[in-house]
């Protein structure tokens, strides 16, 4: 039987979360098998800059990080599921990836 696997990832953790959520509930309804979210690990993008502009004075340093969420959730590619899943409304700033996979 073929999955539906969807791949979510974010700066905004609380963004994942709902559409986990969303897609946790539309799985319940239809009763399609739904294994995750699975927690990737979290990218941390890491930036070091000196304050002082002219490189003069004292050796101060600002440090700035983003870190990027990711989840995982595999479906039961049921015809009805993934179009309401199509239809969830997804925030600004969330990167979703829906792939189908043959088990």
């Amino acid at each position: 039987m073929a999955r539906a696997r969807i791949k979510l990832a974010s700066i905004e953790i609380d963004k994942i979360n709902q559409i986990c959520f969303d897609i946790k509930s539309i799985a319940e309804k239809t009763g399609v098998d739904m294994r995750g979210p699975i927690p990737l690990p979290t990218k941390k993008l890491r930036v070091t800059t000196r304050k002082s502009p002219c490189g003069e004075g004292k050796a101060s340093w600002e440090r700035y990080e983003m870190r990027v969420h990711k989840r995982l959730i595999e479906l039961g590619a049921d015809e009805r599921t993934l179009r309401l899943v199509m239809r969830v409304p997804i925030p600004e700033g969330l990167n979703i990836e829906i792939e189908m996979v043959d088990n």
